[in-house]
Formats: structure tokens, C-alpha cells, sequence
């Protein structure tokens, strides 16, 4: 096991993790709502395909630092983890942008109107569903995991390490299944954009 790397003080972490995280979630909330009419020169939803490389990227160093972990390398797991959750923030600026710039798409809006016709709708059939039952599981558990993940990191660097595994084995599952069905979200949803 690795030294820790910060002292312990689990009442000024905790108000720190919750703090950043109801910012955070407010933030992504309250500007979601507003759409900016600006000219960037550039294709904003460039934003969504950066988001689902994030996403991509963060998926596969979840599944690296797992396995570095399991062969018992705690130091390539740190950095590995660590990058993972950089890439996590850069996701969050990249992802508040989008929907800043971009507003909201409807999925099977082939027009790209912004109205969802019967014709439409019946054009894209039950894959409308499995789309909106997906992002019905993303949206809320990428909504939840932040703060899992800073709880868990937090452990991580006092050298809490039974409370730091506890916690990884729910927020582990929870954060790749998030970034896997961020990918597919994007997917799914890019040919309406």
C-alpha cells in the first residue's frame, strides 16, 4: 500500500466534498436551462463528440486501474485514477459548454427543428425508448457519483484503505457505467444534432 498523502480530517473533507458537489450539481442544473446564442466559429456540439472521447478515455483507465490494482501496482493505479478523475473535470467544463451553446436536442428530430413530429417519431420506433431508458439510468447516477468518487479518493489519500475499498466497490461500477452509457447517449443522439 501506498503512504498517505494527506492528513486526516474527515469533518473539513466532508464539507468540502459536499459543498463542491451541490455547486457542481447546481451549476450543470441551472445552466442547462439557459441556451447562449453566441458565434463561437466553430460546431458547438464539438463539445459532445469531446465528451464521449472523455468518456471513452475515462472508461478504459477505469478498467486499467483496476486491473493495475488487482497486480497489486498501487502507485500505476493512483496516477491512473487520478487522470481519470482530471479527465472527469475537463468532461464537466466541456459538458456545461454544449448544452450552453447548443441548447437541447430531441432525439429523432431528423429535421433538427426542434419539434419532434409524429413522423419523426414513428421514424425512429422503440429505439426511442431504449435511448430515454439509458439516459433515464445516466442522467441521475452521473448526478449522484461525484461525490462517491471524492469520498473515495479522499480514503484513498489518508491511507484509509478497508473504507477506501468499500467505497470503490460502488463507485467504481457506478462511474464506468456512466461513462460507458455517456458514449452510447452520444451515439445515439448525434445523428439529430
Amino acid at each position: 500500500m501506498l503512504a498517505p498523502a494527506w492528513k486526516r480530517n474527515d469533518k473539513k473533507a466532508s464539507i468540502l466534498i459536499i459543498a463542491f458537489s451541490f455547486i457542481v450539481f447546481a451549476a450543470v442544473v441551472l445552466l442547462s436551462r439557459v441556451q447562449l446564442k453566441v458565434d463561437l466559429g466553430f460546431d458547438v456540439h464539438l463539445f459532445a463528440k469531446a465528451n464521449a472521447v472523455i468518456n471513452s478515455l475515462v472508461a478504459i483507465l477505469l478498467i486499467a486501474a483496476l486491473a493495475a490494482v488487482k497486480r497489486k501496482k498501487y502507485l500505476a493505479h493512483k496516477s491512473i485514477m487520478m487522470t481519470a478523475m482530471i479527465l472527469s473535470m475537463l468532461f464537466l467544463v466541456s459538458y456545461i459548454c454544449h448544452h450552453l451553446f447548443a441548447g437541447e436536442t430531441k432525439f429523432g428530430d431528423i429535421d433538427h427543428n426542434g419539434v419532434l413530429s409524429d413522423e419523426e417519431a414513428a421514424g425512429v420506433g422503440s429505439l426511442r425508448w431504449i435511448y430515454y431508458i439509458i439516459l433515464a439510468t445516466h442522467i441521475p447516477l452521473a448526478g449522484i457519483i461525484l461525490p462517491f468518487i471524492l469520498f473515495t479518493a479522499y480514503r484513498a489519500l489518508i491511507g484509509e484503505w478497508p473504507r477506501h475499498r468499500k467505497l470503490a466497490k460502488i463507485t467504481w461500477p457506478v462511474w464506468l457505467y456512466v461513462a460507458i452509457t455517456g458514449v452510447v447517449v452520444y451515439l445515439m443522439i448525434s445523428p439529430y444534432y
